[in-house]
C-alpha cells in the first residue's frame, strides 16, 4: 500500500515537471517570435502638414467637433510620396460613401 502511495506521488511530481518544462518552453517561443515580429515593425512619425494615405480603410469620415481633424491607426497611414506640391494650390477632394450595385 505504501509503495502505491509512494509510486502515484513521484508520478504526479513528475507530470508537474513535464507541465512546467512545457510552460518554460511556450514563454521561450513566445519572447523568440515577439522579437522576431517586433523586428520588422518600422517607426512611423509623422509631422502636422505631412500628406498621408489611408490605406484598408472604412473609416466614415464624420468628425464630431467640426473640424477637419480625426484619429486613425498609424499603421493605416502610410507617407505620401507623389507629386511635389504646388504652393498657393490646393486641391479639396470630396468623399462620399460609395454607391452599391444593390441600392440603384
Amino acid at each position: 500500500m505504501e509503495a502505491a502511495g509512494t509510486s502515484k506521488i513521484i508520478g504526479l511530481h513528475e507530470l508537474e515537471e513535464f507541465r512546467f518544462q512545457a510552460f518554460e518552453s511556450a514563454r521561450l517561443y513566445k519572447e523568440r517570435m515577439k522579437l522576431m515580429y517586433d523586428k520588422h515593425i518600422l517607426d512611423r512619425n509623422f509631422k502636422p502638414g505631412d500628406l498621408v494615405l489611408l490605406c484598408n480603410s472604412r473609416l466614415r469620415l464624420f468628425p464630431e467637433d467640426g473640424t477637419n481633424k480625426f484619429t486613425v491607426n498609424g499603421q493605416r497611414l502610410k507617407q505620401y510620396l507623389g507629386m511635389a506640391e504646388e504652393k498657393g494650390d490646393r486641391v479639396v477632394i470630396t468623399l462620399e460613401e460609395p454607391q452599391y450595385a444593390n441600392e440603384e
